[in-house]
């Protein structure tokens, strides 16, 4: 796995954006995607909204997507191998690049068919615990005509990442401005924040 964090945090340190495939193994990956397709047809994701846990705004017109929250206590042997693999990724980070990372979060991600969340920044203004933002996608079989890039503005021009299944994209969280385009199938990731 380290040749794979290392691919991770050199094309961050080339390019602002880390950019890795396998970061998820395909196995992983499909029972990940399983997991998440289960809790959307038993109607357990919610809503997302923008803003902090307290000041939580609800619009579709900005952000569309459903999400439910990754935790150990839920006793699922992939959402536990998907955190063993982040404690791994951690210590490789703190250890290579004395990043300070002390916790993380991450969500199950949906876009429904025709959603997509408009540019922002994914620090809270009250709360600069978040570090980096990474997203793990899910999709196999995406393509190019599906939409649902994830659009980085760089201070040199504007990135467009497909959401491939495995790829991970990492980068910090106070300082791109990015959005998911419109997507024209269901679109799903894991993503989530390192915390220092």
């Amino acid at each position: 796995m380290e040749e794979i964090f290392s691919t991770l945090i050199d094309s961050f340190i080339d390019n602002e954006v880390g950019i890795a495939s396998n970061f998820l193994s395909a196995s992983l990956a499909k029972h990940l995607k399983e997991n998440l397709i289960a809790l959307y047809s038993s109607k357990l994701m919610q809503n997302a909204g923008t803003g902090n846990k307290t000041e939580i705004v609800h619009n579709k017109l900005v952000r569309g997507d459903v999400i439910y929250w990754l935790d150990r206590s839920h006793n699922n042997a992939y959402e536990n191998e998907f955190f063993d693999l982040m404690d791994e990724f951690v210590i490789y980070l703190n250890r290579t690049c004395f990043a300070g990372i002390k916790g993380y979060e991450f969500h199950y991600t949906l876009y429904e068919e025709g959603s997509f969340y408009k540019k922002h920044i994914d620090q809270f203004q009250e709360n600069g615990s978040r570090a980096y933002s990474m997203i793990m996608y899910l999709n196999t079989d995406w393509q190019i005509s599906d939409g649902g890039e994830l659009c980085i503005y760089h201070r040199k021009g504007i990135q467009n990442i497909p959401p491939i299944n495995g790829r991970s994209v990492f980068f910090k969280s106070t300082e791109l401005a990015h959005e998911v385009l419109i997507t024209l199938k269901p679109r799903m990731s894991i993503t989530g924040w390192l915390k220092i």
